[in-house]
């Protein structure tokens, strides 16, 4: 399994369509909007890199008001929660 964080910087009327919009797409786990540098954070959880170099690349591409994204790559989760447990369900 691998993990990102991704921030995103949107179209300032269109963060609401456009969380909805990220939360839809195959491997995105969470979508938060936030304050600060960023308008939204969304946590994807795929089986491989490739996965998520599509989904950077390719998906995210896809929706129009996005204006910039950050990518950061998670090493090692520190939860009291079996996170690799929870999200293998209706993984392929």
């Amino acid at each position: 399994m691998v993990t990102s964080i991704i921030l995103i910087n949107v179209e300032r009327t269109k963060i609401n369509t456009v969380a909805e919009q990220i939360a839809e797409l195959p491997g995105i786990s969470e979508v938060y909007s936030v304050s600060g540098n960023y308008d939204l954070i969304a946590i994807a959880r795929v089986t491989s890199n490739e996965a998520l170099a599509d989904l950077v690349t390719r998906k995210l591409l896809g929706i129009d008001s996005i204006v910039k994204t950050e990518t950061m790559l998670a090493f090692k989760a520190f939860s009291r929660h079996d996170l690799e447990d929870m999200f293998q369900i209706g993984m392929e």
